[in-house]
């Protein structure tokens, strides 16, 4: 069957909210109850639902509803709609409390910690009207966010690349190897990174960016990571480093603001992809909402190359 493009204008936001309700009470009566409903009227809005997606939504039995294949579908995609019209209610209330630009970012851990807590600081004291929504994520979801809408900018390294988007150069940053001050490769200025394959290691998140590199190279050494546990921050990855569970990768400058967290060190790695680029991505610069504009503008400071489509 074709598909119906006219969904969009018959469908409405309440009959999603009683279908949501009805999802999660599990029945028709106690929805209708906790909105001042009759059941009849909720009824017929799931009817017209069923109608509209020429599918069956809900099964109807003596205790209560049950959800069809189609129906569960239908509830992701009604809290995902939810979800987004409560946010953007929240964002337009706030230009009534005199904010005049709201800039959604999602960066990674990397540019959270070293670069952007001066960076965003000093643009804030500058457009102090302007919010901006920070969110950490993998790069890998960060080019996604920014193909599909949810971010405005997205901040990391794009290892992945970035199909259909716009990047600027932002920053430099320097992966080491981080071990404990009585770990055997303590002594050494650098290394490559294949000798800590002897050791156990502290990894982050798989899909992050550090990981994708070191299993590359492991991959490329013929030899696998000893990985003892994988941790979701820096500051956890020192702890557990510090308390003898192995050896880690991470950004220089990250380490450096995070020393203190135990009796550790940094080594330098001599391979080539330790040395990484952290962009700024968006779908296109130049049709950025000013707010956006302005903070691009900012973190780029005075030197603006021409951004590149990949």
């Amino acid at each position: 069957m074709a598909a119906d493009h006219s969904v969009s204008r018959r469908l409405d936001l309440t009959s999603l909210q009683l279908f949501v309700a009805v999802c999660e009470s599990g029945s028709i009566g106690r929805a209708a109850d906790k909105a001042y409903i009759a059941a009849s009227a909720v009824s017929k809005r799931l009817s017209d639902l069923e109608t509209l997606f020429h599918t069956p939504l809900l099964e109807r039995h003596a205790r209560g509803v049950s959800l069809t294949p189609a129906g569960e579908n239908l509830l992701h995609h009604a809290r995902a709609v939810l979800r987004r019209i409560d946010k953007m209610q929240d964002e337009l209330g706030e230009y009534a409390e005199g904010v005049r630009g709201h800039v959604r970012v999602h960066a990674s851990i990397s540019a959270i910690v070293q670069f952007l807590p001066e960076d965003l600081g000093s643009f804030a004291r500058e457009h102090e009207h302007i919010k901006i929504d920070l969110e950490e994520h993998l790069s890998s979801d960060i080019v996604r966010a920014v193909q599909d809408g949810t971010a405005d900018l997205g901040i990391g390294n794009l290892v992945h690349g970035s199909a259909g988007l716009q990047t600027l150069p932002y920053r430099q940053d320097q992966l080491v190897l981080i071990a404990s001050e009585s770990h055997p490769l303590a002594q050494h200025d650098a290394i490559d990174f294949a000798q800590s394959l002897d050791y156990d290691h502290v990894g982050l998140h798989a899909n992050s960016s550090v990981h994708q590199a070191m299993r590359h190279a492991a991959l490329l050494a013929g030899r696998p990571i000893r990985l003892r546990i994988s941790v979701s921050g820096l500051d956890a990855m020192c702890r557990m480093i510090d308390n003898g569970l192995g050896v880690g990768v991470m950004p220089r400058r990250a380490f450096e603001l995070l020393h203190g967290a135990g009796k550790l060190v940094s080594i330098g790695l001599r391979d080539g992809w330790s040395e990484r680029r952290l962009d700024l991505v968006a779908r296109d610069f130049s049709a950025l909402p000013h707010a956006a504009r302005q903070l691009v503008d900012h973190l780029l400071g005075a030197e603006r190359p021409h951004p590149v489509s990949v």
